[in-house]
């Protein structure tokens, strides 16, 4: 309902999360009425939107803030309400003529891969017709990706990011799943990721639910940042620990994940215990994730040359350490040719900037 929305936006301005740099405030899937105006037109839902989505962006706005609007490219939405289908220039319109700042277009009844492809990339030059700025979050290679291999390229020249896999869910078991099919994949998708193109691990950072451990929750926060993933919260932000906003206001993380060079971060290293991660920053910089992916037992050290970083460049001749995650503190300078040890709880992640 509009409530919610205008609580979550009162609750961003206030409690530190605009000035953390977080800025959108996005609607999903079941906004809109069952059926469009006598124009054509998508509307919202009269019982939960009587104010309509021109006035809750308005009010938005005036807080500072974004709005984050939801369509399908297909005859409907995932959830059954009108979709975008031969509808693309009049829904752009619309959203801008809204004050709308970001859609994001999903894919669901879609009649084939033709017709798909088609739809986000008509959607893409429709919104860039209505001459407003709108951030075009696609889930174009999720739903390619079953039948055949998404061209990236083709993407990134029309969407600003994409998602590439389920949902994430409010669970260990979805983020650990996340990063396997990122690392996975690694080859293809890290080197389309740059300014203006994102690939997007589903939208939600699920901390400050239910489904996570602290250990679990650092993980997540670190390693959406070492993917340069966008940082999207799925979470209730009137009932949110402060541990929860500690850790997702957290400023150093948040500039490794906005860092300005725009790359995307990937897996060095893997065996039964431990993951080792790098991401290049700017200022010839490296930020570097361990992730203990024991479930049991205790906390257990990891140790490894430092030549592996950076293609051995990270390093040479020193480097100075330090530590982001679970908590700040400097590590000091090291040379070269030096191992590091470092302690993980399981499930947990010790992120560092080199």
């Amino acid at each position: 309902s509009e409530q919610l929305f205008v609580e979550m936006a009162d609750r961003m301005a206030a409690d530190g999360w605009r000035d953390a740099g977080y800025e959108f405030v996005c609607i999903d899937d079941c906004w809109m009425a069952p059926t469009r105006d006598g124009q054509g037109r998508l509307q919202a839902d009269p019982k939960r939107f009587p104010s309509g989505i021109r006035r809750l962006a308005d009010y938005v706005h005036s807080k500072g803030l974004k709005l984050g609007i939801y369509s399908d490219v297909g005859k409907k939405t995932c959830a059954g309400f009108p979709g975008s289908y031969n509808h693309y220039d009049l829904d752009a319109q619309t959203f801008a003529s809204w004050g709308v700042d970001l859609l994001k277009f999903d894919g669901c009844n879609s009649d084939s891969l033709d017709l798909l492809a088609e739809g986000y990339k008509r959607m893409s030059l429709a919104l860039n017709r209505t001459g407003r700025s709108i951030v075009y979050s696609c889930e174009w290679p999720f739903y390619l990706r079953p039948v055949q291999q998404p061209n990236y390229t083709e993407i990134k020249q029309y969407c600003n990011h994409w998602r590439n896999f389920y949902d994430v869910y409010d669970s260990w078991s979805s983020i650990k799943s996340i990063l396997d099919w990122t690392a996975l994949h690694q080859d293809t998708i890290v080197k389309i990721a740059g300014p203006g193109g994102w690939n997007d691990p589903d939208m939600a950072l699920v901390i400050g639910n239910f489904g996570l451990s602290r250990d679990q929750s650092v993980t997540q926060m670190a390693m959406w940042a070492i993917m340069a993933a966008p940082l999207f919260m799925s979470n209730d932000l009137r009932h949110i620990s402060p541990e929860a906003k500690r850790l997702l206001q957290n400023r150093e993380v948040i500039a490794i994940n906005q860092d300005p060079l725009g790359k995307q971060g990937y897996q060095l290293f893997k065996d039964k215990k431990f993951q080792l991660w790098e991401r290049p920053l700017s200022d010839l910089a490296y930020a570097v994730a361990v992730l203990n992916q024991q479930e049991i037992g205790g906390p257990e050290n990891f140790t490894f040359s430092l030549t592996l970083l950076g293609h051995g460049l990270a390093c040479n001749p020193a480097c100075s350490i330090r530590q982001v995650l679970p908590a700040s503190r400097d590590w000091g300078v090291y040379s070269w040719l030096s191992s590091l040890s470092v302690e993980v709880n399981p499930t947990g992640t010790v992120l560092l900037t080199v």
